[in-house]
């Protein structure tokens, strides 16, 4: 059985059929080829709807795909380099994942570590079980995406009937600014002006509460749609603000779809801390799990503290209570760093969801990387709790707290808005950059001019005559004549106006010298 075994390991291209080789391809190429289609076809569809943010998503997962079959490409053609890199065995038997773990008499090392009694850094199996495991993690990634995006989505649909009603006749009248009433009797008030309003201690448990249970709640779309239109548009606008919404957060997903350089040195980071010593089975799957509940704990807590902020300002409101929004309620002043941290759990979710899988297929539900049925209930349990709550909860409530930054997004415009926008824009720099040519070419042409020797003699006056400098953009246009000393013999200061005017006579450049004659005579 070794030596099949052996055969069948050392069989070449040169012992295998053509037609073998032949159909392998064909199914490849066409499973590559089917699902390039896929995804045009899908880029089509985001095309005809007018999504280009959902475009540019659709672009950065395949950039990721492709990143992550480089990788295994780097794999593939280093396997040998990889496992001619000898080290020590007790090295090699250090940081197993395993407690109790000998290497295996079937693993065949390289020649050149065996002849000095060493190990492989890495064996060629363990190179080709590691490819296995980047095929799963871009198969998850993609995965999580996708259901993400569902989730949210669904969840914003419902916010669509809300935006409805604030263009009916009972919105508008309980919104009317000439109605007055105290803050704590409006529907905002009563539902965040409570006794534990005001103390930080108080308030971040009952905010952590509170986003397993009606998370955005009508009253509090209504309140920051309010005051998002009052601070950009305005008062009493007919601004879409759901639409608005949605178009930020299918640009935000262009962050999300994308993998950072500190996000791969994280995983790195996890990877090694697998070994058994670790134990990091009881305490990495809770890591997504309580950042995330800490980033919604954050947002309830800043639709409170607006509402706390807006009533120490003032104790009576016109129409409805207006919160004001303002970078200084989020982590930093920077909105956009709770983006960010919801990058981190979905892609520290999806690996941990990856690895178990990966795990499984290749070394069975029972193999030291799940030494114990609690650990594989753990793992799934925190992996699918993550993703439905980062989805369905945390990400629509990120989707609209974010908009109360003090600036708008570009979101605010539509795709052919920003389109006319760009075009107009681009038509204008060209017409600015005409007009500069042109007047520059103007002005040097009048400085070539204005420099000519303009010095006159006349056989009825005894003075040569000469002119200043003409100043063409000033209201009055002075003459001067000078004799040959230098003294004004005359000067008069003559309306540009009345100097059109006057009857043409005898003149040089433009400047009437029949007053000169009559002073003279």
């Amino acid at each position: 059985m070794a030596g099949e075994e052996v055969s069948s390991e050392s069989t070449t291209l040169e012992s295998t059929p053509t037609w073998a080789v032949a159909t392998v391809c064909f199914v490849l190429i066409f499973i590559s080829i089917l699902i390039e289609h896929l995804l045009h076809l899908l880029a089509h569809y985001f095309n005809k709807i007018r999504r280009k943010s959902l475009i540019l998503a659709l672009d950065k997962i395949k950039s990721e795909l492709m990143l992550l079959g480089f990788i295994s490409l780097l794999l593939t053609v280093g396997q040998k380099p990889i496992a001619n890199i000898c080290i020590p065995k007790s090295a090699g038997e250090s940081f197993l994942p395993c407690q109790s773990y000998t290497l295996s008499e079937d693993i065949v090392e390289e020649t050149k570590c065996a002849e000095q009694g060493k190990v492989s850094l890495m064996s060629r199996s363990g190179a080709n079980e590691l490819q296995y495991f980047i095929f799963v993690l871009a198969l998850f990634h993609v995965l999580s995406c996708v259901l993400t995006s569902t989730l949210g989505f669904a969840k914003m649909k419902s916010w669509q009937s809300w935006e409805a009603e604030t263009r009916t006749m009972e919105y508008q009248f309980s919104y009317d600014p000439r109605r007055f009433q105290l803050a704590h009797q409006t529907s905002f008030g009563k539902r965040h002006l409570k006794c534990w309003s005001d103390h930080r201690i108080l308030r971040w448990p009952a905010c952590f509460a509170r986003q397993f249970f009606s998370s955005v709640s009508k009253v509090d779309y209504f309140t920051l749609r309010h005051g998002f239109i009052t601070a950009h548009f305005a008062e009493g606008s007919n601004f879409d603000f759901h639409k608005y919404i949605r178009r930020a957060l299918e640009k935000d997903y262009g962050v999300v779809m994308t993998t950072s350089w500190w996000i791969w040195m994280y995983s790195v980071f996890v990877i090694f801390l697998n070994a058994h010593g670790f134990y990091n089975y009881l305490w990495v799957p809770f890591i997504p799990l309580v950042m995330l509940l800490l980033v919604g704990t954050k947002l309830q807590g800043i639709i409170t503290k607006m509402c706390v902020d807006s009533h120490d300002k003032s104790h009576v409101v016109r129409g409805t209570l207006l919160v004001k929004p303002s970078d200084h309620f989020f982590w930093f002043g920077w909105p956009k760093l709770l983006l960010h941290i919801l990058h981190f759990i979905l892609y520290q979710n999806s690996f941990q969801l990856a690895f178990f899988t990966w795990t499984w297929y290749k070394f069975g539900l029972k193999s030291c990387f799940h030494r114990e049925t609690e650990d594989i209930v753990i793992r799934l349990a925190m992996g699918i709790m993550v993703q439905i709550l980062c989805g369905y909860v945390t990400l629509p409530l990120y989707a609209l707290v974010t908009q109360m930054g003090t600036s708008m997004r570009k979101a605010v415009f539509t795709e052919t808005v920003v389109t006319g926008l760009k075009k107009w824009r681009g038509r204008a720099r060209k017409n600015l950059a005409f007009k500069s040519s042109a007047r520059m070419s103007l002005d040097a042409s009048l400085q070539t001019s204005l420099s000519l020797d303009t010095t006159l003699s006349f056989n009825h006056i005894d003075a040569s005559a000469s002119f200043s400098t003409v100043d063409f953009d000033a209201e009055y246009v002075a003459v001067e004549i000078m004799d040959n000393a230098g003294n004004v013999v005359q000067g008069k200061q003559v309306p540009e106006a009345e100097d059109r005017n006057q009857k043409p006579g005898p003149s040089f450049d433009g400047f009437d010298l029949s007053s000169s004659k009559k002073s003279q005579r």
